[in-house]
């Protein structure tokens, strides 16, 4: 394969990444590093430095376009991402002494737990937290909470349980530098099913927040030798404009209908990672 017909292969196949991490808050790099290692026989590591560079550009370009549709917490997402950063940081030291077979499985093992507590707890509408409900004491001194347009107009929520939010970040944060996945997956279902978030405004806020935690691990990957232009380019590029492209289908879509996508396609990325892993093709 010629080196132009790989790099057009590649920017198509970030263009579907990136419409499918804007949609489900995954931020495209859960399905461009095994799209890399799998399909195009690309180095694990070096598909995790392209993934965090394009994690980066998804969050810088969408980011904006979820803030001004009232959808994304930037006070939420800026909390939490104390916990991220120092767990990213924590997951790029480890790459260097884990085995490529184990990230890949790590990576597996990591998508089918979030593909299963996602459709264990498969709904049809948001769950929102009201002044009728529960209220969080942590949360209302935190000002954790907001609103957000939906189909009847404003929608109010307040988060719940910060503590173990916040502890499963951390988490998340360890496997985005680990991995080089933005760690989206996690977030969205630490906000939507631990702290009891909307699926829009974790989706969203998920978005915000993998830019931040991809580059204080994309400083490491760097300065490794893990980053690759000529594969980095084209795949930041395709994941951009997959994201702009997926902001403006998610302000209509279905929650149901993200859901289903969420859960269908990392449980087809775990199964084949753990099985790439285990068999020794990455």
């Amino acid at each position: 394969m010629s080196i132009g017909v790989f790099t057009a292969f590649l920017f198509a196949t970030s263009i579907l990444a990136g419409f499918l991490g804007s949609l489900t808050g995954l931020g495209g790099g859960v399905v461009i590093v095994p799209v890399l290692a799998i399909l195009f026989h690309v180095d694990i590591r070096y598909a995790i430095g392209a993934s965090l560079v394009s994690v980066i550009a998804t969050s810088s370009g969408t980011a904006v376009a979820y803030v001004r549709e009232g959808l994304s917490n930037i006070r939420i997402g800026m909390f939490l991402e104390v916990a991220t950063t120092m767990g990213a940081l924590l997951g790029a030291y480890l790459t260097a002494k884990v085995s490529s077979h184990s990230i890949a499985i790590i990576f597996g093992a990591a998508l089918l737990y979030s593909a299963y507590a996602s459709l264990r707890t498969f709904r049809t509408a948001d769950s929102v937290a009201t002044v009728s409900e529960y209220v969080d004491p942590l949360a209302t001194q935190l000002r954790m909470n907001g609103s957000y347009p939906g189909p009847s107009g404003e929608q109010p929520y307040s988060a719940r349980h910060i503590p173990l939010g916040f502890g499963i970040m951390f988490g998340a944060g360890a496997l985005s530098g680990l991995l080089g996945i933005g760690s989206g997956a996690v977030k969205v279902l630490a906000m939507d099913q631990a702290m009891k978030l909307p699926f829009k405004v974790s989706t969203t806020t998920s978005n915000f927040m993998i830019g931040v935690t991809a580059a204080a691990s994309a400083g490491v990957y760097f300065s490794r030798g893990y980053i690759d232009p000529g594969i980095a380019m084209p795949v930041m590029l395709g994941v951009l404009a997959g994201s702009l492209i997926g902001v403006h289908v998610l302000v209509k879509a279905r929650v149901a209908a993200l859901k289903l996508i969420f859960g269908m396609v990392i449980i087809l990325l775990g199964f084949e990672m753990i099985y790439s892993g285990w068999t020794g093709r990455i």
